[in-house]
């Protein structure tokens, strides 16, 4: 597990935006964390370095929403649903098509999730509430390596 610490806001948004520009087709993000740690601003940052232009925002209700830019990204919800609601869905299909998945509380569907993916956990700073601790912890050679270009290039 590697650890990043983000002083706001911005700065979180950022750290993700480097990321987004560095994912790939096919690629999958499965964001933790509690009620306003910043898993859509993390999302709206993947957005951008997707070069997506509009406006991210949590499909709570929709459950998901996808996003064009140089490559789709598939924005999920996965707090209200289970795993077989998801595959009702159609998730399967988003997971293995042609763009990028990030799922915000991949936890209520696990099951059905590839074991390679890239978590990302997004907690509170202990000592300063405003900061944020972005983990990740890369499941498989590909997320390992995309993990450590991606913790270069943000040095």
């Amino acid at each position: 597990m590697y650890e990043i610490i983000t002083k706001s806001e911005n700065e979180t948004r950022a750290i993700a935006e480097k990321l987004g520009s560095m994912l790939s087709a096919g690629d999958i993000l499965c964001i933790f964390g509690n009620l306003g740690t910043g898993k859509t601003v993390f999302a709206s940052g993947v957005s951008k370095g997707l070069g997506i232009a509009e406006h991210i925002s949590s499909p709570t209700f929709t459950i998901v929403n996808e996003y064009m830019g140089k490559l789709p990204l598939y924005h999920f919800h996965a707090y209200r649903i289970n795993s077989n609601e998801f595959l009702d869905i159609g998730g399967d299909e988003y997971i293995y098509g042609e763009g990028v998945t990030l799922i915000e509380w991949p936890e209520n569907i696990t099951d059905v999730l590839p074991p390679e993916k890239l978590e990302i956990h997004i907690d509170y700073d202990s000592e300063v509430i405003e900061n944020r601790k972005i983990s990740l912890n890369p499941l498989g050679h590909k997320y390992e390596k995309l993990t450590q270009n991606f913790l270069e290039e943000i040095k």
